[in-house]
């Protein structure tokens, strides 16, 4: 009986280490804190930790509406923790007026597309248990919301792939900052798609993407501040007016953006 006691106390501790903000929602972003030393995982995937215990992860658009978060203590000891997920109704985006090769791209592009997502896959791969964001994450421009992130997407009537970013509307030229500390991955003016495009590595998987910008101002490698201005508004790529598309990822789990400054998710504003 004393050794059931003893484990169940044991258990209640290591329980009570763990701490989780964020919302669980499908898109929503978590991040928390366990006891150094501790793994975690979420429904089974591996979750980076810092030394002092940090970690963060996002939640797919399309996420299951229950997740399990199973920690693992530097004593061996395995707890579970179920979370309900909520779910989402996500808008249907219609968008007219785009140049026909930026729908259906001709076969001469086609290698250039590849080539330009193996070069993201590249940018958002570091997975460093190091949390570079720990002030915190901010707008990185302000302006109306034209799109919103999982909204179903209708280009020139053709059904594509949903929308996995923030589009912001601002003038062109408007300053862009980063949402938060982290590392240059990409910094590339010309991508089919997105034009000139920035992603910074936030540490723990966590990556925040800049889209069509007109000018980029950091290069590779280059490690930035929160609020430090990254590069400028613009229409490059497959854009119809200026705009900044602010994405975010956990490794390649695309979640919404507004949720690392916003309690609930940005919806689109009338013009």
């Amino acid at each position: 009986m004393r050794l059931i006691a003893l484990a169940l106390l044991l258990a209640a501790t290591h329980a009570t280490a763990l701490e989780v903000n964020g919302r669980w929602i499908q898109g929503g972003y978590v991040s928390g804190t366990v006891e150094p030393g501790s793994q975690v995982r979420i429904d089974g995937q591996k979750v980076a930790v810092t030394a002092d215990g940090a970690f963060a992860f996002g939640l797919g658009f399309d996420a299951p509406l229950a997740a399990v978060l199973s920690t693992t203590g530097p004593d061996g000891i395995v707890s579970r923790h179920e979370f309900p997920v909520a779910a989402r109704d996500y808008p249907e985006s219609r968008i007219n007026g785009l140049p026909g090769a930026m729908v259906t791209p001709p076969k001469a592009v086609l290698d250039r597309i590849a080539r330009d997502n193996r070069e993201v896959g590249k940018a958002r791969a570091p997975r460093r248990a190091q949390q570079d964001f720990g002030a915190g994450f901010q707008w990185p421009v302000q302006g109306r919301i034209s799109g919103e992130f999982g909204a179903k997407r209708v280009l020139n009537g053709v059904p594509r792939q949903p929308h996995f970013g923030i589009d912001i509307a601002a003038p062109e030229g408007t300053p862009i900052e980063a949402s938060a500390g982290g590392v240059v991955t990409m910094a590339d003016p010309d991508l089919y798609y997105t034009g000139g495009t920035i992603i910074l590595d936030h540490g723990l998987g966590i990556s925040t993407t800049y889209l069509h910008l007109s000018r980029l101002d950091v290069e590779v490698g280059d490690r930035v501040e929160k609020g430090q201005v990254i590069g400028l508004v613009g229409m490059t790529g497959r854009a119809t007016g200026p705009h900044l598309c602010w994405r975010a990822n956990w490794n390649t789990v695309r979640f919404d953006p507004s949720l690392l400054v916003e309690a609930v998710p940005a919806r689109t504003q009338p013009k």
